[in-house]
C-alpha cells in the first residue's frame, strides 16, 4: 500500500509531545512491514532547509476566500531509514519560532496555518505522482484531510480508491474556530451541521474529521473506551460513540534503540537484566547530577514531564510535602505552567538535600532519571498512551500511575500474593489516591525487597514494540480497502 502520513510535528525536525514521537517512528516501522510511505509536515523556522533538498516546483493551493497559495518543498529523509519527508514552506504561516503559540498564546491563523497542511498535502501527492491508497491523518491539524477527501476531492480520479485514517492522540485538542473557516475550506455549507462540523457556533475540525475519515484510530485501547465518556469526552463523546463503529485503540510503541539501559549513552553505567545491581551507580550519579545526598538506601522517585493539569502536576503539589516526609529523595524535569515552575523551584530550597527540580527540558537528563531512579511518578488525569511510563518499564524503574488510558493497558498493578504486577496504580484522582499509592510503594522498596526486585525484573523483560503496533495499523488500513471493495 502507498501511505501519505500527514502530521503537524515529527521527531526529531520538530517536537511539543508525543505526536512527534509517533510521526517520526511509525512510518519506518509501516516501511519495514512493506509499505510505501511519505510523510508531510510544515517547515517551520527551526527546521534547516540547508540540510534539506528544495525541489524544483512551487505548488498552487487554492485556499477558499483567501484566494490561491504559493508554496515551496523540501524533501529530507526521517533518521536511519529511507522513509522520505516533504516539508511545505510557507513563510507567512509557518516562518515562526513556535509550533502552534508563542508564550502560550495560540496564533490567531491556526486554523489558515492548517487547512494550509491538509490542502497542501493532496497537492503534494499529485506533485509527485504519489498515489495513496491511505491518508494517515493525525490530531486536529491534520484532520481536515478525510473533510477534504469526502468533498472537495470526492470526484478526482487521482484519489478514486484513496481512504482516509484519522488517528486522535489527544482528544483535549480539537482544532476549533470560526465558522468562517468554512469558507477557507471551500466545501459546502450544507456541512456545517450538528452531525459533521457544528459545534456550538463554531467549526470544529476534529469533529469533522470523525465524521468523515473512513477508519478512526486512538493510541490506547482503554483510551478508545474513555473517551466516549463524559468524563475523557471533551464534549465529543456522543459524536465519538456514533462513530464507534469505525474505531480502534492501537497502543503506541517505544524505540528501544534509543530507550535502552544496555547500550544508553547517557547514563553512568550500562546495565539489563544479567547485571540489574549496575543500576545503582546510575542512581548515585543521578543524585550527584542533582546535588542531592548519596544515599542509595533511600528511595528515590523521578518525574520527567509536562507541568500541566493534565499531567496531575496539581495532585502531586497537594502532596509532595507530605511525601517528603517519608525520608525519601525526588527528582523532577519538567516546564509548563507558572505557578508549577515557581512552586517546585522552591521546594528545591526547602529540601536542598532530598529534592531537586530543573525546569525546562534536557534529553540527556530525562535519560539519568530514568535510569536512576528507583520508581517513576505519572499521576495524570488523562493519558491516551503515555510513554515515559513504558521507558521506566525498560530501566526497571517502577511506575506509579493512576490507572486512565495506556497507562492503564501497560501497568500491571503490583499484587504481593501472588508475586505479580510491574508498577503501583491508582483510580481516583485525588491527592489522597495519590499519595497512599507512592507511600505503599515507597514501603514495599523498603520492606518488601524480594517483591520489588521481582518487579523490576518483570518490568525489564516487558515490551512493548512498534512492529506489532505498525501491523495493527496495517489491519486497519487493509480493513478499510476491504470496505471499499465491498462498497463498489
Amino acid at each position: 500500500m502507498n501511505v501519505l502520513f500527514v502530521s503537524s510535528e515529527v521527531t526529531p525536525f520538530a517536537k511539543t509531545g508525543g505526536l512527534a514521537d509517533v510521526s517520526g517512528v511509525l512510518p519506518k516501522y509501516l516501511q519495514k512491514e512493506g509499505c510505501e510511505v511519505k510523510v508531510v509536515m510544515p517547515r517551520y523556522y527551526g527546521i534547516d532547509r540547508d540540510k534539506l533538498e528544495k525541489l524544483p516546483m512551487a505548488i498552487g493551493i487554492n485556499m477558499g476566500v483567501l484566494g490561491e497559495f504559493w508554496i515551496a518543498l523540501y524533501r529530507g529523509y526521517l533518521p536511519n531509514s529511507k522513509v522520505e519527508i516533504y516539508f511545505i514552506e510557507y513563510e507567512k504561516y509557518y516562518g515562526r519560532s513556535g509550533l502552534y503559540n508563542e508564550k502560550g498564546v495560540a496564533y490567531i491563523d491556526n486554523a489558515q496555518r492548517f487547512v494550509l497542511l491538509s490542502k497542501a498535502s493532496f497537492e503534494v501527492a499529485k506533485a509527485l505522482d504519489f498515489k495513496p491508497d491511505i491518508i494517515h491523518a493525525n490530531d486536529w491539524h491534520a484532520a481536515t484531510i478525510p473533510i477534504l477527501l469526502q468533498t472537495s476531492y470526492k470526484n478526482d480520479s487521482f484519489f478514486r480508491d484513496t481512504k482516509s485514517v484519522l488517528t486522535i492522540h489527544n482528544l483535549q485538542f480539537q482544532g476549533v474556530f470560526d465558522k468562517g473557516v468554512m469558507d477557507i475550506l471551500g466545501i459546502d455549507w450544507k456541512y456545517y451541521n450538528p452531525f459533521e462540523l457544528e459545534a456550538m457556533g463554531a467549526v470544529n475540525l476534529l469533529k469533522g474529521g470523525i465524521a468523515f475519515c473512513d477508519a478512526l484510530t486512538t493510541v490506547s485501547p482503554t483510551y478508545a473506551k474513555e473517551i466516549q465518556t463524559k468524563e475523557f469526552g471533551f464534549g465529543l463523546e456522543e459524536h465519538i460513540k456514533a462513530h464507534s463503529y469505525k474505531l480502534t485503540g492501537i497502543l503506541n510503541g517505544v524505540d528501544y534503540d534509543e530507550w535502552n539501559p544496555a547500550k544508553d549513552k547517557f547514563i553512568a553505567k550500562n546495565y539489563d537484566l544479567k547485571n540489574l545491581e549496575d543500576k545503582k551507580e546510575c542512581k548515585r550519579d543521578l543524585l550527584e547530577s542533582f546535588g542531592l545526598e548519596v544515599n542509595l538506601d533511600k528511595p528515590l522517585i523521578g518525574y520527567v514531564g509536562r507541568f500541566a493539569e493534565q499531567k496531575g502536576i496539581y495532585l502531586i503539589s497537594q502532596v509532595i510535602e507530605r511525601v517528603m516526609d517519608l525520608d525519601i529523595s525526588f527528582v523532577m524535569l519538567g516546564s509548563g505552567e507558572r505557578w508549577a515552575e515557581e512552586f517546585f523551584g522552591g521546594l528545591s530550597r526547602k529540601y536542598p538535600k532530598k529534592f531537586a527540580s530543573y525546569i525546562g527540558y534536557n534529553n540527556e537528563m530525562a535519560h539519568k532519571i530514568e535510569a536512576g531512579s528507583d520508581m517513576f511518578l505519572m499521576p495524570s488525569l488523562f493519558e491516551p498512551c503515555g510513554l515515559n511510563q513504558i521507558y521506566s518499564l525498560r530501566y526497571a524503574t517502577l511506575p506509579i500511575v493512576r490507572a486512565v488510558g495506556g497507562l492503564d493497558d501497560t501497568i500491571e498493578n503490583y499484587d504481593k500474593e501472588r508475586d505479580r504486577g510491574d508498577g503501583f496504580k491508582f483510580w481516583d484522582a485525588t491527592a489522597l489516591a495519590l499519595y497512599h499509592t507512592v507511600k505503599w510503594a515507597v514501603e514495599t522498596y523498603r520492606y518488601d525487597k524480594k517483591g520489588f526486585k521481582n518487579m523490576q525484573k518483570r518490568a525489564i523483560k516487558k515490551r512493548f514494540s512498534w512492529e506489532k503496533s505498525a501491523k495493527e495499523y496495517i489491519g486497519v488500513y487493509k480493513g478499510t480497502m476491504k470496505r471499499m471493495v465491498r462498497d463498489d
